[in-house]
């Protein structure tokens, strides 16, 4: 009873690490909005801003989006104007760098599919010096939102990410500095990485019967070789999957790990499983890259932070869970007073948890996704 009780008290503690997040319609949805910013020589400032329609709704109170068609109609969008206006007036502003105001001129909606565009005007003639852009767009109901912003012509523009930790930048300022680029980066593949938790069960799924390092170390360089070329060639818009493909492929690779560990345990030999799976992994990773946009002068930087920071995320994941399951087998081997092996029970209850949210996610990006 013993052994049974903390068999299972383990497998839910290790699922209850990868269920953090809670299950959402899509992998890799992302609470994200896009701004572009254009400074003419008389000191006008144009603004466009595209949201989603499901989140203009949440934030303006409006019921734009409609949900049986996955679309924004246009008719409820005209008659809403007025109440997006307000709402990206006060949370997107430009101002001087002394906090002299802009004059904001009248806004403009339009339908963008499932999402709208609002174009606003601002008159910054009287205020000198730089110029600053202020957003909490989205941010204001949701911490976690960010906003990429392109400053400039669209042959040239500048690409700046905001979130809560940085709403602000200098519109007539010079580019971010390598750095500030890189770091930025590495920060949202850590994100994405533990964010994405069918990627996190995944790993989980495919180290179970782990006890030795060496294993480890293969099963996390294939994997990390494998998304690695899929994620540059999706990036460069040299290899694009459509999402409708790529997303269920993870999901039944999920299934395929979490069912093997019943009938194999060969870990040795699952660096190979791991490289097949981790090149539609890739293309998984590069959708949510895609999200942000890579910045123009930056390409490559930019593309290696972000494989660095979901090497990072996964690096510490397997991190946690291998010494979690060497430290529950030294517990149930102290208990029986038995030499130290993996617990089957627990390896079992863990794929099965995992190969039930697998099948869920292979039914709600076919079946619900349609």
């Amino acid at each position: 009873m013993i052994k049974q009780a903390g068999t299972a008290a383990l497998a839910w503690a290790i699922m209850a690490a990868v269920s953090l997040c809670p299950i959402r319609l899509a992998a890799h949805q992302i609470n994200l909005s896009n701004a572009r910013i254009e400074l003419k020589p008389d000191r006008t400032v144009r603004l466009e801003i595209a949201l989603k329609g499901s989140d203009v709704d949440r934030v303006a109170r409006t019921t734009v989006f409609d949900q049986q068609s996955g679309l924004v109609d246009a008719a409820r969008l005209a008659a809403s104007t007025a109440a997006i206006a307000a709402y990206v007036t006060t949370h997107a502003v430009v101002h001087g760098a002394d906090g002299a105001p802009c004059k904001a001129g009248a806004a403009e909606t339009a339908p963008d599919q499932d999402g709208v565009t609002a174009r606003l005007t601002w008159s910054c003639s009287e205020v000198e010096g730089d110029l600053i852009y202020r957003s909490t767009v989205l941010i204001d109901v949701d911490p976690g939102a960010k906003q990429v912003v392109l400053i400039g012509p669209e042959q040239n523009a500048t690409q700046v990410l905001l979130d809560a930790s940085q709403t602000e930048v200098r519109i007539s300022a010079p580019p971010p500095p390598l750095f500030d680029v890189i770091r930025r980066y590495i920060e949202a593949g850590v994100e994405h990485i533990f964010l994405g938790y069918d990627h996190v069960a995944f790993l989980v799924a495919i180290v179970l019967w782990a006890r030795r390092l060496w294993p480890v170390i293969k099963i996390v360089t294939a994997f990390t070789l494998a998304h690695s070329i899929t994620l540059s060639l999706a990036a460069l818009q040299i290899l694009v999957i459509p999402s409708t493909v790529v997303e269920p492929a993870i999901a039944a690779s999920i299934v395929y790990v979490a069912i093997e560990n019943f009938f194999s345990r060969n870990v040795d030999g699952r660096w190979r499983d791991t490289f097949a799976f981790g090149l539609i992994h890739g293309f998984g990773f590069a959708s949510a890259l895609q999200e942000f946009g890579l910045p123009r002068g930056a390409v490559v930087p930019a593309l290696a932070a972000f494989n660095i920071g979901v090497e990072v995320g996964q690096v510490a994941i397997v991190s946690i869970v291998i010494p979690l399951l060497i430290g529950v087998d030294w517990l149930i081997a102290t208990m029986r007073d038995v030499p130290q092996k993996r617990t089957a029970g627990l390896v079992y209850a863990v794929s099965g948890i995992i190969a039930v949210l697998g099948c869920y996610w292979v039914f709600e990006r076919t079946v619900m996704g349609t």
